[in-house]
């Protein structure tokens, strides 16, 4: 299984000296990432016989980028993990091999800012993981 704690740990090891977070964190600090569950849609993976059989499965993570007040930064740290990401070559992430991440969006989504003024980005990815 493939946890969101699993994910943080790689996320932080990308963008270094940051704050990387999972669930909900009151007073958001700064130049930080947050990993959300994301909700999908359809069937499980399932191979004949059942889940035990299916050699892969997929987890969906929403990544909060939560930078600064200015803009320019912010999209620039946005743009930076989502090429980071978007060229990945080969990952295990912990005892887990990941065979491959799936951008589920053309390029990291502009949020607008939260109440003090923060700019903020999301990010949609799929880890497709071996089982």
């Amino acid at each position: 299984m493939l946890t969101l704690d699993d994910i943080r740990g790689y996320i932080a090891g990308i963008v270094n000296g940051s704050n990387v977070y999972i669930g909900k964190l009151n007073n958001k600090k700064d130049h930080s990432v947050g990993i959300y569950h994301r909700q999908g849609n359809g069937p499980p993976v399932m191979a004949l016989g059942g889940y035990d059989y299916s050699s892969y499965d997929i987890r969906r993570v929403s990544l909060l980028i939560h930078w600064d007040k200015d803009v320019q930064a912010s999209e620039k740290a946005a743009y930076n993990l989502y090429e980071k990401l978007k060229n990945v070559s080969s990952l295990s992430i912990g005892d887990t091999p990941i065979n491959c991440i799936i951008l589920q969006v053309p390029e990291p989504i502009d949020v607008g800012t939260d109440d003090n003024g923060v700019y903020e980005y999301v990010i949609w990815l799929d880890f497709i993981y071996g089982k």
